[in-house]
């Protein structure tokens, strides 16, 4: 009966894997996959909208990283995750509404794109600016990443739990 059981959570676990880049998705595509996956953040499981942000993260994890502003080493899941529940990124987690304010090309490999979210706290709102670069050459070649995610304000109020 264990067995059995332990072999059916596998499989589950297996089948619920997080999405991550695809050679298929347009610059917006990989915004609004990353947008959808923080609004539904704990579904299948705690924390996969994080989980799916690391993936479309284009982060070196051997080397120190912008991605939220000031140099982070981002190598391991856990401080990466730790920023998202702290200070003005936690709006995004299991948020109630969102609106694009601006998306723009600034070449053919780099789009920014600026997101109003309204959180599940009353009053919580913030702007956030993504940058994705299109990579070229290598195993990544045509894959959009997300190169970084800041606070569109003044400043991480608060500060980081990092």
């Amino acid at each position: 009966m264990t067995e059995r059981w332990d072999l059916e959570r596998r499989t589950k676990t297996r089948d619920d894997k997080p999405f991550g880049p695809s050679f298929d998705l347009t610059a917006e595509e990989t915004a609004l996959r990353q947008l959808n996956a923080l609004h539904d953040n704990d579904i299948p499981y705690a924390d996969h909208g994080v989980e799916v942000m690391y993936r479309f993260a284009g982060f070196d994890p051997f080397k120190r990283s912008e991605y939220f502003g000031p140099f982070f080493d981002l190598g391991q899941f856990e401080r990466f995750r730790r920023i998202f529940h702290h200070s003005t990124y936690r709006v995004l987690l299991s948020h109630t509404e969102r609106r694009v304010l601006s998306s723009l090309y600034v070449n053919e490999h780099c789009f920014k794109q600026r997101v109003w979210i309204s959180g599940a706290r009353p009053g919580e709102e913030e702007v956030f600016e993504f940058t994705l670069i299109q990579r070229v050459g290598g195993n990544w070649d045509g894959y959009w990443l997300t190169d970084s995610l800041r606070h569109d304000g003044n400043g991480i109020t608060g500060g980081i739990a990092y």
